[in-house]
């Protein structure tokens, strides 16, 4: 169960993510801005809703924000994000409204309507979109079959929430109105709960209802508005409460922890403790996103961390009491702050109130660390500290990083799904018993919870996404990081399968991809590879720009940023063709790439193409490895020669 309420609140964060470009629309179009009506209404387009029947039943809408959720909540449901998804979910959504509102043409779902027609879209593309049909009706089958078999499921859902929703309605509205009735209170446990569901991952949801579904407002024109930050926008006086509270927070609670924990670091640490989270303060106060902050103590004290919810929840019951109102189009941030100064509620009030949670934060914080001697940055243990890199130049962090994460996950056969939200890997493993969290924290890792027996959550920060392909890359390999494990850490199940692969692949024909200088991978400027961390192999110095297939097989995978692709051949051998050393802060930028994952590839096919005169200029080398990611242990590469080569060349190694 818990499980499926991540997914539900990683899959909102899509359709969230859009909000702060219709915020900004909507604000900077308003007569109090730049007074530029269409820029107003392309911001008020997500906001807004849609007419049924305006002729005939005026008051009957669907919500455009609703819609919005149906399709970002399809998508992160299918497990493999697909287009089709969406579109289903899209449909799922028009014929819920319409089906409830032809059995009760009072009821508005509203946001939570897109998000069960989204859910419900997302399930059954993975139940049914690869689904094969009689032939006579083979035309509908496959993910062509998705959109029709929602649409269904949606008219079952109508019907039965024709008649069970205005008991749900009530039972919000309840809810809602004890929220709002009790006062401080109310606001208080709105704020305690959003700060301590972020560990699991279940905040979304409460602020999804909060943000998007509490309360109405009917401007001058009969439009009708849901939700404390979409009524704010469109200048609900009563709006804003359980939103300003947040601004003391993160602009300046969170910054007065992260000066705590300067302090509070061990002298000889504090200056390189200190450029990490300035940084961090920064990112809070100006942008609002706290969690790389919260991360560096979350795990370490939890104790901490409720003290952390508690001091959330007392703003926003400081912000109610003295009547402060304002709101956020994605977070209670310096940009948010200054947007909506000329709609807020006491604005000027609320940055005195932030003064002084600055001052509590530093205080608080200081004196639990130094109380409960928590290792907060700078004060751990020296065994505990992160491994230094022994001077790598570390080419592809996110690689390297994940290569050590799938060690500490106990290898590809203890993972059985990979997952990411913005700031976190979500991972379904088999046994969490046999996760080593400390190898995943040195290799990169904020931190690492297991939620349940087969749950884990590896805390990696805002460029996860990178870390969660990079993975997913890694454990599709057979074997992709041999290198890393110690022989006595294997188990007799990794035994059994190296005897498995001792074969001897066949070289005669493996075809050299690129033309240029041939080196053993040793050579290479870069001890990931050098050192054979990612595998044996060899090295080529190119002269030109063209990288081949050096065999018939399969595109196993390219990466997002298209400096390394991995092939499979007939046989099984896999290879890694890394372009270039560090080419992965390029982000693609020259490099030019023909296939795609999945796709099929004869030796000597253009697989790739890189521009060496303007990539050799932004990186450390472009000497590329190639390395071969499934050899048996103790198997190992020996070149026939080195020096010149040519794109096609074959013969000049052996796999011993």
């Amino acid at each position: 169960m818990l499980s499926f309420l991540q997914k539900i609140g990683k899959s909102l964060m899509l359709p969230i993510a859009v909000l702060p470009a219709a915020g900004l629309l909507l604000r900077l179009g308003q007569p109090d801005l730049l007074n530029i009506p269409f820029i107003a209404e392309a911001g008020n387009a997500f906001f807004g809703s849609m007419a049924i029947d305006p002729a005939h039943d005026p008051g009957a809408t669907f919500s455009n924000l609703a819609l919005l959720f149906a399709i970002g909540v399809a998508i992160g449901f299918a497990q493999d994000s697909n287009g089709a998804a969406a579109l289903a979910g899209a449909i799922g959504y028009m014929v819920l409204v319409f089906t409830t509102h032809a059995i009760n043409n009072t009821i508005n779902m509203g946001v939570l309507g897109g998000i069960i027609a989204g859910i419900s879209a997302g399930m059954l593309y993975n139940k049914y979109h690869d689904i094969k049909l009689p032939t006579w009706f083979a035309f509908f089958g496959g993910r062509r079959f998705i959109p029709i078999v929602t649409a269904v499921s949606a008219v079952i859902l109508g019907l039965l929430f024709g008649y069970i929703w205005p008991y749900v309605q009530d039972g919000i509205n309840s809810l809602a109105h004890w929220i709002i009735g009790a006062g401080a209170v109310g606001v208080a446990a709105y704020g305690f709960l959003n700060r301590l569901l972020i560990p699991l991952g279940l905040h979304h949801i409460i602020n999804t209802l909060i943000w998007f579904d509490f309360g109405s407002f009917t401007d001058a024109k009969g439009n009708v508005f849901h939700g404390d930050i979409t009524r704010f926008l469109h200048r609900d006086p009563k709006s804003g409460i359980f939103t300003a509270g947040f601004f003391p927070i993160m602009m300046f609670g969170l910054p007065g922890a992260c000066l705590a924990m300067i302090v509070a670091a061990k002298k000889e640490r504090r200056k390189k403790v200190a450029a990490l989270l300035v940084g961090m303060a920064l990112t809070a106060f100006v942008t609002g996103v706290t969690e790389p902050i919260e991360f560096s103590f979350m795990f370490i004290s939890p104790f901490l961390y409720v003290v952390h919810a508690l001091l959330t929840a007392s703003s926003l019951a400081v912000t109610y009491t003295l009547g402060i109102h304002d709101s956020f189009s994605f977070s209670a941030s310096l940009i948010d702050y200054l947007l909506n100064f000329g709609i807020a509620q006491k604005p000027v009030l609320l940055l005195l109130v932030g003064a002084v949670y600055f001052v509590v934060y530093f205080i608080v914080f200081y004196f639990v660390i130094k109380w409960r001697d928590l290792k907060t940055p700078g004060r751990e243990d020296e065994e505990d500290t992160a491994e230094e890199q022994g001077g790598l130049s570390v080419d592809d962090k996110y690689m390297r990083m994940s290569a050590g994460f799938l060690e500490g996950l106990g290898g590809k056969e203890n993972i059985t799904n990979i997952d990411n939200c913005a700031t976190r890997l979500r991972l379904e493993v088999r046994d969490s018993d046999a996760i080593d969290e400390q190898r995943i924290k040195r290799s990169g890792a904020r931190g690492v919870m297991k939620t349940s027996k087969t749950s884990v959550q590896i805390i990696v920060g805002p460029d996860v996404e990178f870390a969660a392909e990079a993975l997913k890359k890694l454990a599709a390999m057979e074997r992709p990081h041999e290198s890393l494990i110690e022989p006595s850490e294997k188990t007799a199940d990794n035994d059994q399968r190296s005897a498995d692969t001792s074969k001897t692949f066949d070289t005669h024909s493996f075809a050299s991809p690129l033309s240029g200088t041939l080196m053993e991978i040793t050579k290479v400027p870069d001890q990931v590879f050098s050192q054979k961390m990612m595998g044996d192999g060899f090295a080529i110095d190119p002269i030109e720009g063209k990288i081949a297939s050096p065999f018939n097989g399969t595109v196993l995978s390219v990466f997002p940023t298209k400096h390394a692709i991995a092939l499979k051949r007939e046989d099984g051998l896999e290879v890694l063709i890394h372009l270039g050393i560090d080419t992965v802060h390029l982000k693609g930028e020259g490099f030019t790439v023909f296939v795609k994952e999945g796709d099929k590839v004869v030796q000597g096919q253009e697989i790739a193409s890189m521009d060496i005169q303007a990539i050799q200029e932004k990186v450390p080398s472009i000497i590329t490895p190639v390395v071969f990611t499934n050899l048996a242990e103790g198997q190992k590469v020996v070149l026939r020669k080195q020096g010149p080569i040519q794109r096609g060349d074959a013969l000049f190694l052996e796999i011993q």
